[in-house]
């Protein structure tokens, strides 16, 4: 019930995230463990376990999904013995992370079966993880990441839990190559669960027979030598004990006895974990390794371990618009700017409209009446008044299933877009972060292109050293930052006009500069995160192809691609102008004429808010039902 007191009551979330802290000590056996939330993907950083920040009121399904994570990276302490992981696991490469996969499945597997609360838990968790629905209707294992469907596969065998409705495709694409390769195989791993050197073997062996052998052969001198490391550190150990007396031997048993099933935590503490889309079950053992190790290598992270090189960074750019251009110019850009918007305004005024009807209608709100506690219903006081003798009444406001959502806008300022097509999207941007604004919907305008034609400085450092082959990206990048995700559009108005400026516009490095808005997005806080890149060609920079091979930059790109559409929890749309987009991104659209692109936008982002529309499913309410209508973000 509601207190008539002032004093300041504490948000919800901070009940869940104290309620986290405890579950998490409790299950990795280890007191120390300290718990801490913020943007970003779950993880455990040393004696700290990062979880997502918790929105101020959340709802059943989001406390479900966060203490899935938790349980999750507790169970990763308690039941994860890094030392034989890295013993086991294959180097990197797909049979490293098909092995991780299963690992993390097993260490799950392990609290699901003891509690079916944890099991719920994991289990809102996992279907999370695949809510994008990109999985949902592959046909072909083309499509399927082997990791995530085998991850799958062994989890529903442990615990007896279907894989996620928007994951069956995936599944099933690979479920009967994988039981006609190795079904003996699996069959023995179910009874390992809770070993997990035999459970690591059996792997092994499983990976043998999905035709991954040859990258375990080389890891077998690896074995050996961390064998041998572990003989001698186990032999000097051994010697400390001695030196100790039985009663150093009497307190080390009665510690193991402590510990029982949580294993080695202050080992396992040590490891990183999981990201949104991805969960990561390594890290470093300082005892071992002086210097932090992680698995599964992301071309977004590494490019060069994906033969991707760049020669020099250091005189790479990353810009805010404003500092590129005098007040005076600004001015001068915005005007035309607004001549040209008045051109377009009908046309474009109208689609955004639409884009703003669509999204405040997912925001009503709604309101459940006569309940016995919340907030006290004014509206029926009187019938108190009449009656002294009924019962006061409270009232309820309904969880909205619209999450928090930034938009970033990735523009091509390469020399191509020159003229017409620029300009369009110039006032398309300006347009539509007005009306995401206006629906509580953030929006950062990033755009990108080069500090010069055909190789800046990195081509002279080059061509100074006397041209060493093979020297990767040859030119300076511009990164240009127009409007931040938390400005105001009246605060970054004027910025917007610096890509009428035609000495802006040189060459395109596509691959680089979706990684970088990427990367932006991901250290965002909001829960959904939604890039749009719009370009009118494939990435090209003369000085850079003219020394490497014709594909360089484009390969790049389709790695890059490749790695947010299947592993980021950043949903990616492309926008192409007269080119053909579609032959590299999966959610993609083609206009042939820039007039189009406000359409094409708009569409796009009406799209996905449909599709996450179409997706919630109906919720239970109260005995009495109210209509509200709030904006998204309004404080509670």
């Amino acid at each position: 019930m509601s207190s008539g007191s002032g004093k300041r009551r504490e948000a919800p979330a901070e009940h869940l995230k104290r309620a986290l802290g405890t579950c998490v000590r409790a299950i990795a056996g280890d007191g120390e463990v300290q718990v801490s939330f913020g943007p970003g993907r779950p993880e455990i950083d040393g004696k700290t376990v990062m979880l997502p920040e918790p929105s101020r009121v959340p709802s059943a399904r989001e406390i479900a999904i966060e203490r899935g994570w938790a349980d999750s990276l507790a169970l990763s302490i308690a039941c994860h013995d890094q030392r034989v992981h890295r013993k086991l696991a294959p180097p990197a490469g797909p049979a490293r992370t098909v092995f991780e996969s299963v690992e993390r499945a097993r260490v799950e597997a392990i609290g699901a079966n003891r509690m079916s609360g944890m099991a719920d838990n994991l289990a809102a968790k996992t279907e999370h993880l695949y809510a994008h629905g990109r999985f949902s209707g592959v046909l072909t294992r083309e499509e399927a990441p082997l990791d995530d469907a085998l991850g799958l596969i062994v989890r529903e065998r442990l615990t007896g839990r279907a894989p996620p409705a928007t994951a069956i495709g995936l599944v099933n694409a690979w479920r009967p190559w994988i039981e006609k390769q190795a079904s003996g195989v699996l069959d023995r791993m179910e009874t390992l669960a809770d070993d997990q050197e035999a459970f690591g073997r059996v792997l092994r062996d499983l990976l043998k027979k999905l035709e991954l052998a040859e990258e375990l052969e080389d890891t077998e001198p690896d074995q050996s030598e961390e064998q041998a490391e572990e003989e001698a550190s186990g032999g000097e150990e051994e010697t400390e004990d001695a030196e100790e007396g039985s009663e150093g031997e009497d307190r080390q048993q009665d510690q193991q006895a402590e510990d029982g099933d949580s294993g080695e935590a202050s080992d396992m503490s040590e490891q990183a974990s999981p990201d949104d889309q991805e969960a990561e079950m390594d890290g470093d053992d300082e005892s071992s390794t002086p210097q932090p190790w992680r698995p599964n290598p992301s071309v977004l992270d590494d490019p060069e371990r994906f033969g991707y090189k760049v020669y020099t960074r250091a005189f790479d750019e990353e810009v805010e618009a404003e500092q590129l251009s005098t007040p005076d110019e600004l001015e001068r850009l915005r005007a035309f700017l607004d001549k040209e918007l008045r051109a377009l305004s009908s046309v474009v005024a109208r689609l955004a409209n639409r884009l703003q009807r669509r999204l405040l209608a997912q925001q009503n709100r709604g309101w459940d009446f006569d309940l016995e506690e919340g907030a006290l219903d004014a509206a029926r006081l009187p019938r108190v008044i009449i009656d002294p003798m009924h019962a006061l009444s409270f009232k309820r406001e309904r969880d909205t299933d619209f999450r928090d959502t930034v938009v970033t806008l990735l523009l091509d300022n390469s020399g191509s877009m020159r003229g017409r097509p620029i300009m369009v999207a110039a006032c398309c941007a300006d347009i539509l972060a007005r009306t995401l604004e206006r629906c509580g919907v953030k929006v950062e305008i990033l755009g990108f292109t080069t500090r010069a034609w055909k190789g800046g400085q990195a081509r002279e450092q080059w061509l100074a050293a006397g041209k060493p082959p093979t020297p990767g990206r040859l030119n300076d990048l511009r990164h240009i930052i127009y409007k931040k995700a938390d400005a105001p559009w009246r605060r970054a108005k004027r910025s917007l006009a610096l890509m009428m400026r035609e000495g802006l516009l040189k060459e395109n490095i596509d691959g680089e500069a979706l990684a970088w808005a990427h990367a932006r997005l991901l250290a965002r806080p909001e829960q959904r995160r939604i890039l749009m890149m719009i370009s009118d060609g494939a990435p090209v920079d003369d000085s850079t192809l003219s020394v490497n091979s014709g594909s360089y930059l484009e390969t790049h790109l389709r790695q890059v691609i490749e790695e947010i559409e299947t592993r980021s929890p950043v949903e990616l749309i492309a926008i192409g102008i007269g080119h053909d987009v579609t032959r590299y991104y999966r959610r993609a659209l083609t206009i042939s004429d820039p007039t189009e692109l406000a359409g094409a936008m708009t569409d796009k982002l009406v799209e996905l808010f449909e599709e996450k529309e179409a997706k919630q499913a109906p919720r239970g309410h109260g005995r009495r039902h109210g209509r509200g209508v709030g904006r998204h973000g309004r404080a509670n």
